[in-house]
């Protein structure tokens, strides 16, 4: 009776768990503005998470830089299962316009499974509230393929 009430209340409420892996912050400002009262996406549920550990959605800015690359990982690692990758902006999805440089190791397609691209620079709120909308359906379907 328990778990079935803890599995319903997971799907209404996922926690988000946000990642700059070298970006300008024009994205971050964006994901902040998301979940201030104009636009309030905690009223669907939404959460920052001040651990990857708890979280269910990954929320990566930034083009991933070299530096950065092994720390976007290993927190990604840090996820528990079922969980969901979202980037947001054109850098994580392709470099944008620091591709082809020195410092940056690419899109992070490359490196991990992405499940739901946020595109723009920066993407407008209503496409951040709608990603992450995308987001919590995937996420569902993940945790009933797991049943």
């Amino acid at each position: 009776m328990f778990k079935k009430l803890i599995q319903e209340s997971m799907g209404k409420s996922p926690w988000l768990f946000h990642i700059n892996a070298g970006s300008c912050n024009g994205c971050d400002i964006e994901l902040v503005s998301v979940l201030t009262p104009r636009y309030d996406a905690e009223r669907l549920g939404f959460k920052l998470a001040g651990s990857p550990r708890h979280a269910d959605i990954v929320v990566v800015t930034g083009p991933v830089t070299k530096q950065s690359l092994p720390r976007v990982l290993r927190a990604i690692s840090q996820v528990p299962e079922p969980r969901c990758i979202v980037t947001m902006g054109s850098c994580p999805q392709s470099g944008n316009v620091f591709r082809g440089s020195y410092s940056v190791a690419g899109p992070l397609s490359k490196y991990v499974h992405v499940d739901v691209d946020v595109a723009g620079c920066a993407p407008k709120p209503e496409a951040v509230i709608d990603g992450l909308a995308l987001a919590t359906q995937i996420l569902k379907e993940k945790r009933g393929q797991m049943k």
